[in-house]
């Protein structure tokens, strides 16, 4: 009886939800005015084009609409929905502010844009500086772009158009609202109004593009900070607020790099809950040199193949040319069995985030020194309060420095265990800066011309004969 009266409530709550959303949408620029599209006029006329603008208007909003509409777990832990009296209540009212953006319209006024960052099929991305000197990207619709360019030929209607070709746009901000993570863009606000092309603009943290080649001359310990921040991310969208969601057009092109941490940026082509099936046969992934096929539930639906979708086009989009190059050689094992596992789908995103975690524990507490011998420290005079003057660097790959060789290390034993391995070092120093993990960065030296005071830093000089010349 409970639990009867508790479906009825989820439904009469849902439905309540629907009415509540479709006025809302109605009042949200889509274009679907009676005066302009006849939804109140029956008798109207409307031309084969017309109709089939129509159509794909309501089509865009339907396909909107179910992101509004809470998960069933949601309504139980945070109910959205009115009371009977028709109003929010104050925790209601707390958790829409909590995801309600700070910059609107107003605070687009003054603004100066600095930069053209890019342009696709759909959506323009600029970057601007607003009057409180913060810096933005602004993602507006393309009225240059293919999308609106097919349109204007098949219909010949710009603003029927213009509103058909923003509800990408308009799709990626509600998914913002909904999926925030550290790993997904900032939505940080947003701007509807008549005046600009399509109704509407996001305003985003600003990131840079991915550039692989660039992010292959890193580090490995900053390649890793990528993939494992995407783990986390496809570990989040397993299991978000909106079910399961699946990236489908998985490209580097829909993210951005902001501060060395990886995210995502365009969600207009994600999609939620996984699909519906009435066999295995229907549940196949399908890439260019590999299937995979999950087996369709008893309830009809093809579970799991959003998460192994994303898992596989994270492992050929960036694991295979992040991971394993320069991998350190005690992290080699863990690594090799991250790659065979994602690679032949074998292991679920929860074990393969639990895999990511501990390569990271096991890096940044420096377990895999087990087997070094701490007296090669002995070999190095230790100089503290000191610091180094000149140019007697030497380059090494991947360093943190292009003018020299600064690599990340748990200690100065390690440390000293780099520069032996190096025939050109001849000491090191470390200075206190350390990178994402919270390992040290020592910078390696094949002298030192001038040695300076400096509280923060020590210098570890070799005592090996030919290194005194150097002193």
């Amino acid at each position: 009886m409970s639990s009867t009266r508790n479906l009825c409530f989820t439904v009469l709550s849902l439905a309540l939800m629907i009415i509540s959303l479709t006025v809302i949408l109605k009042k949200w620029h889509f274009g679907l005015r009676e005066k302009d599209f006849g939804d109140a006029a029956p008798n109207m006329d409307l031309t084969p084009d017309r109709h089939k603008l129509l159509q794909q208007l309501r089509e865009r909003q339907q396909e909107i609409f179910p992101f509004y509409i809470t998960s069933r777990q949601e309504l139980s832990e945070h109910p959205t929905f009115p009371n009977v009296d028709g109003e929010h209540t104050e925790r209601n009212k707390t958790l829409i502010r909590a995801k309600t953006p700070d910059i609107g319209c107003s605070d687009l006024n003054g603004m100066t844009v600095v930069d053209f960052l890019g342009a696709g099929y759909t959506k323009t991305v600029l970057k601007a500086i607003l009057s409180q000197g913060v810096s933005v990207a602004l993602k507006s619709v393309n009225d240059q772009g293919t999308d609106m360019r097919s349109c204007l030929e098949d219909f010949k209607d710009p603003r029927g158009c213009q509103e058909l070709v923003s509800f990408k746009l308009r799709k990626e901000i509600v998914l913002l609202q909904r999926l925030q993570h550290p790993n997904i863009i900032e939505l940080r606000g947003q701007c509807q109004d008549s005046a600009l092309v399509g109704g509407i603009m996001a305003v985003l943290e600003q990131g840079t593009p991915v550039q692989m080649i660039q992010l292959l001359q890193r580090p490995w310990e900053e390649r890793f900070r990528v993939c494992l921040g995407l783990v986390r991310l496809l570990h989040y969208l397993s299991r978000s607020p909106l079910g399961s969601v699946a990236l489908l057009d998985f490209q580097p092109r829909q993210f951005v790099m902001v501060s060395g941490e990886l995210k995502l940026t365009d969600l207009d082509d994600a999609s939620a809950g996984d699909p519906a099936c009435g066999a295995h046969s229907d549940c196949l992934l399908l890439f260019p040199l590999r299937n995979f096929t999950v087996r369709c539930s008893p309830r009809g639906m093809c579970e799991g193949l959003n998460e192994m979708r994303n898992l596989y086009n994270a492992y050929r989009y960036f694991f295979i040319y992040l991971l394993p190059h320069q991998t350190p050689a005690a992290l080699k094992p863990l690594v090799d069995q991250i790659m065979n596992a994602t690679g032949e789908l074998k292991q679920s995103i929860n074990k393969t985030l639990e895999a990511f975690e501990e390569v990271l524990h096991v890096y940044k507490s420096g377990l895999y020194l087990q087997n070094m011998a701490p007296s090669i420290i002995n070999d190095y005079a230790v100089l503290k309060g000191m610091g180094t003057v000149g140019n007697l660097e030497y380059r090494c790959w991947p360093s943190y420095s292009q003018q020299g060789c600064v690599l990340s290390v748990y200690n100065a034993t390690e440390a000293a265990l780099i520069c032996n391995s190096h025939p050109q070092c001849t000491g090191f120093s470390l200075s206190g800066q350390k990178a994402w993990t919270g390992r040290l960065l020592a910078s390696f030296r094949s002298g030192f011309s001038h040695l300076v005071p400096d509280v923060s830093s020590t210098v570890y000089v070799r005592r090996a004969r030919d290194s005194a010349a150097g002193l």
